[in-house]
């Protein structure tokens, strides 16, 4: 069985495949100031039942890097891959801006090439990226954003008087509470910066795109969100780390 890690800033999400199949998720808070003998015992607990004889990794947390693969290793006795921007060559990307491209980036645009091309990728994370890739498999670029948690902290950690809320659904757009306002900027806010992003992405790109999205948040931002949405995979980035490997190898 092969074992998918996305080390995340929030989270560390775990797919077990059998084949191309998605058999067990697992995700949990990534603690990124465990050890390795932190992280044996979190993982061995969740994944000693299942036969793992490949892995890849992917991180934006680089000093898990070393930590998640040690631990892995001495879990199944395997020699895992840290997948890197050079794991990738079969997209087209300038070779100057490759090693700027985060895995996770990268990891969706090589499962996006599963669907139709070209394709306008968005995940809906701790940040929300929005990734291009055009016909003939080359990416384009895109854009980065602050996500919704992300935005809700800045607005309680920079001024001295708005709270700390939880996301939730936005009832009104004029909000009449503090809340009600926080709640109303940050999540139809958001949603109308997706809707722009991915129409000025569409005009520059001057043709009809896919649009894939992923990434846990979504839900929260389905019903303010106007933009046609072709494909919902909350799985992205894992598919795509599977997809990686096998090229890889």
């Amino acid at each position: 069985m092969f074992l998918a890690i996305d080390i995340g800033n929030s989270n560390i999400k775990t797919a077990i495949f059998n084949g191309n199949k998605i058999e067990h998720l697992f995700r949990f808070p990534t603690i990124k100031e465990a050890d390795v003998d932190d992280y044996f015992n979190i993982l061995k607990d969740k994944l000693k039942e299942y036969p793992i004889d490949k892995c890849g990794i992917i991180s934006v947390v680089e000093n898990l890097d070393s930590v998640i693969k040690t631990a892995i290793d001495n879990i199944f006795n395997i020699e895992s891959l840290m997948l890197t921007p050079y794991s990738c060559m079969s997209i087209k990307i300038e070779s100057e801006k490759r090693k700027f491209v985060g895995m996770d980036r990268l990891a969706n645009i090589y499962a996006a090439c599963d669907y139709s091309l070209p394709a306008i990728v968005v995940d809906i994370g701790t940040a929300i990226t929005f990734d291009i890739i055009s016909k003939d498999k080359a990416f384009l670029g895109g854009a980065i954003m602050p996500g919704i948690n992300m935005q809700l902290s800045a607005l309680h950690t920079q001024t001295s008087k708005l709270p700390l809320i939880e996301a939730g659904k936005s009832e009104i757009a004029i909000g009449n509470t503090t809340e009600s306002a926080i709640l109303a900027g940050v999540i139809r806010g958001i949603a109308a910066a997706i809707d722009g992003l991915i129409s000025q992405s569409a005009a520059e790109l001057g043709e009809e795109a896919v649009i894939i999205v992923t990434g846990g948040q979504y839900k929260i931002l389905t019903e303010y969100i106007k933009t046609r949405v072709d494909f919902y995979e909350p799985n992205l980035t894992l598919f795509g780390i599977k997809r990686i490997f096998d090229k890889q190898k």
